[in-house]
């Protein structure tokens, strides 16, 4: 079969959004993943208290990631940091390429290839070497295979779901959403018949007309029974409720924090809301009752939190192209390539192929400055060296990369695992960040010798007009102060 220009615009999709993905390591959370998935591989078992913080030592921690974290430090052993980027690069893409199978025949590939760029845009600010990229693939799978069931009306779709969710729930406790998704299906079906029933005046489906929305509901209770199967038993299931209800988490941590629309990273974001209103309103295209409340509820979600951005959109990415491609009509095209474009073609592929190479050795090579930039390389090298002695107090971004460099020789005061330390302690460390009333009580309470921050941090400027603390070491992005 000769390559046409569709199966080029294709290629060269995919290609470009494998492109955005790569990009350097700067999660802060990534750090006690790699450790935690360290200790689970070196030790065979799944620590279930902390073992990483002086302040929260053998306090409970559910490990909900477990499996997640023991891969990437295996792919870690295997081929180092290149390998992660490589192979999280392939998740992201391999989300957004579901999403793209996921859109109407008729859509393909112009239509739904320009919307899913739109929305992989929209998501870039999200992506990196985490295992939420991974719980976004396996939304996507879902979403699949739900519209699947909802089209065809085949087992053959709703079979893999209770394996899937074993899976996600010791990979990450996005699990709850596939139960949500199933949950938003069934409810989508049973407002799609009551709508047919006024329609017609009548019930006439009887049992029958029910048998689709009750097999989906004895495959959403095998999914309950599937999520029970991990090492936190029933504790997995109350965990992403208490993440959601959370003060501090709310209040704090940046990812879940609304989307701030006057950054420019969030724009392509903006566009693609006012999209998804602007061409509803003038497309003749109905929308199903699923459809819509998918659209209200991950929407709402989004709106609230940017971690849950990308879950919106790769939602969205086929009811948008339908409702575009019902006012844009782009014709297949007829007849055999040229002889000249056939001859191009291999030349385009090829030079994406090597732009992508590129890319990718940049990258590699630039890990290290990402680091050096985002975390304090140097300060815990010089932390290393000296030997500082007493409990240590960091600051909360950079308690995942003390934990992967430093453990067990220092323990660290706060890191990204929010939920171990719980909201009151949260608030205590934010009252000693920033140096307001009280802070001093706060930090003497727990023993701390040497202090870790931000050299722009309240709390340095303090420490530095201080006779009680001395700098010890000092760049443009860290400061150590020692008693």
């Amino acid at each position: 079969m000769k390559p046409t220009t569709r199966h080029i615009f294709f290629i060269v999709m995919l290609l470009g959004l494998f492109l955005m993905a790569l990009r350097p390591i700067a999660d802060p959370d990534f750090w006690w993943h790699l450790k935690t998935g360290q200790l689970i591989v070196q030790t065979r078992s799944i620590p279930h208290v902390d073992p990483f913080s002086f302040t929260k030592l053998g306090g409970a921690w559910i490990t909900h990631e477990w499996l997640s974290e023991a891969l990437i430090y295996i792919l870690f052993q295997l081929g180092r940091y290149g390998l992660l980027i490589f192979l999280f690069s392939l998740i992201i893409t391999g989300a957004f390429l579901i999403s793209y199978l996921r859109c109407p025949g008729g859509t393909r590939p112009y239509v739904a290839g320009f919307v899913l760029v739109l929305g992989a845009i929209s998501t870039a600010p999200t992506w990196g070497v985490r295992p939420q990229m991974i719980s976004l693939l396996i939304t996507s799978i879902f979403l699949y295979l739900l519209d699947g069931y909802k089209r065809d009306g085949k087992y053959k779709f709703l079979i893999p779901l209770p394996l899937v969710t074993l899976i996600w729930v010791n990979l990450h406790a996005g699990y709850l959403l596939g139960l949500a998704l199933m949950g938003i299906y069934i409810f989508g079906g049973l407002v799609e018949i009551l709508i047919a029933q006024l329609h017609n005046g009548e019930w006439r489906g009887g049992l029958n007309g029910l048998r689709p929305i009750l097999i989906q509901c004895c495959f959403l209770g095998a999914c309950v029974l599937a999520a029970l199967a991990n090492p936190n038993g029933i504790k997995i299931i109350i965990y992403p409720f208490q993440t959601l209800i959370s003060p501090s988490m709310q209040q704090f941590i940046q990812e879940w924090f609304s989307p701030d629309f006057h950054q420019l990273m969030w724009q392509p974001f903006a566009w693609l809301i006012l999209a998804l209103i602007g061409i509803g309103m003038i497309s003749k295209k109905s929308i199903s009752p699923t459809n819509v409340l998918l659209t209200l509820l991950l929407g709402y979600a989004a709106l609230r939190s940017m971690r849950n951005i990308p879950l919106f959109v790769i939602a969205v990415i086929p009811i948008l192209s339908d409702q575009v491609g019902s006012l844009v009509n782009i014709p297949i095209e007829k007849g055999t390539p040229s002889r000249l474009f056939s001859m191009i073609v291999p030349i385009i592929i090829l030079s994406l192929v090597l732009i992508i190479s590129l890319r990718f050795m940049q990258v590699v090579r630039e890990q290290s400055n990402s680091e050096s930039e985002n975390f304090p390389k140097a300060a815990v090298d010089w932390l290393l060296e000296n030997k500082s002695q007493g409990n240590l107090f960091n600051s909360y971004g950079w308690g995942g990369y003390l934990i992967w460099k430093t453990y067990p020789e220092y323990r660290v005061y706060i890191d990204g695992r929010a939920d171990v330390y719980g909201d009151k302690f949260i608030f205590d460390y934010m009252t000693i960040y920033h140096a307001e009333p009280g802070w001093e009580s706060k930090l003497n309470s727990q023993g701390v010798k040497t202090i870790l921050i931000e050299s722009n941090a309240p709390l340095a400027y303090v420490l530095s007009q201080s006779t009680t603390w001395r700098i010890g070491f000092q760049d443009k992005t860290s400061t150590i102060f020692t008693r």
